[in-house]
This record gives C-alpha cells, structure tokens and sequence, in this order.
C-alpha cells in the first residue's frame, strides 16, 4: 500500500497490547454498565468499539471467534438472552472482514462515518433477537447508541494507534 505524503510509518502492534486492549475493553463496558449510567439504551458498547478497531486494523490477529467469545462473556455479564451480543459481534466482525482493506484507506474521521451503519447493524441484530425471543420492542433510545459509538471511534483510534507510534532507536544509519 502507498502511504499518503506526510504520513508516519507505524512501528508493528504487539499482541499482548491487542489482547490486554480488549480486556480493558471489556472490563470498561462492565464498569460503565455497572456505575456510570447502568444499561441506559444510549450507552455506547465499548467492547464493540474496540473490538471493531482490532478486526478492521489486525484482521488475523482478531476475528469471529474472539468477537464469539467477547459476546458470550458480555451475554455472562448482563445476564441477558445467553447468544445475544455473541451474534451480534459476530456480524460486526464479519462485516468489518469483509470491509477492512477498503476502512483502512479513510481518515479517522471519515472511518467514523464508515463504521456507524456497521454499528447499526450489529444493535439492529440485537433488537431483533429481543423482539423474537421476548417479544418486546425495545426502546426508541437505542437509535442513539450506533451514534454514540461512531462518535468515539476517532477518540479510540487514536489511543489505539498511540503505542505504534512510539520513536525507534534513529541513528544515522537508519533515518526512519
């Protein structure tokens, strides 16, 4: 791939950062379903976020099993329907495959705009699985939270790509 003009070359990720990211992902969507604002419809799914980063940036790295497993420990957490967040970040994961070479090409901000009806689509999925299994409609607060999640994909993508951007060891040999 040809790097724009005045772009930085990134330094490799390191997996445990990519796994210990996810974690923390989690363990703050735990936290924020827990204190700050419970399970309000608005909230943002901060694993999803990060996990979508993970998929689209390190496709062999991160997939459909760890986006299984993540929902099945989401699922595990809220006490829900056992599957529910599984699917939906499975579907999340697949598109985001599907799409990652063709993500990778905008600016963060135009990333953000690229992700929304990913996000759409995976609490879409969630709605859905609600509405067959329990028969509720859910409430009309949801259509905030893909909003809210595409709003902090340049804040996520940014922290994400921080550690990459560390400054090798330059000597005159070796200018970059």
């Amino acid at each position: 791939m040809i790097m724009p003009p005045g772009e930085r070359l990134l330094m490799p990720v390191r997996p445990v950062f990519v796994w210990a990211t996810l974690v923390l992902g989690f363990l703050a969507a735990m936290l924020a379903n827990m204190l700050l604002w419970g399970r309000a419809a608005w909230a943002p799914d901060l694993l999803s976020i990060v996990l979508l980063y993970w998929t689209v940036h390190q496709t062999l790295r991160v997939g459909m099993t760890a986006a299984f497993v993540a929902g099945l420990l989401m699922d595990v957490h809220q006490g829900g329907l056992l599957g529910l967040h599984a699917l939906a970040y499975v579907a999340l994961c697949y598109i985001a495959i599907r799409l990652h070479r063709r993500l990778r090409w905008f600016s963060v901000t135009e990333q953000a705009v690229q992700v929304f009806p990913l996000f759409a689509l995976a609490h879409s999925v969630e709605w859905a699985v609600t509405f067959l299994a329990l028969g509720s409609s859910g409430n009309w607060w949801t259509l905030l939270s893909p909003v809210a999640e595409a709003l902090l994909w340049p804040l996520v993508s940014v922290l994400l790509v921080a550690p990459q951007r560390r400054a090798p060891d330059p000597d005159e040999n070796r200018p970059l």
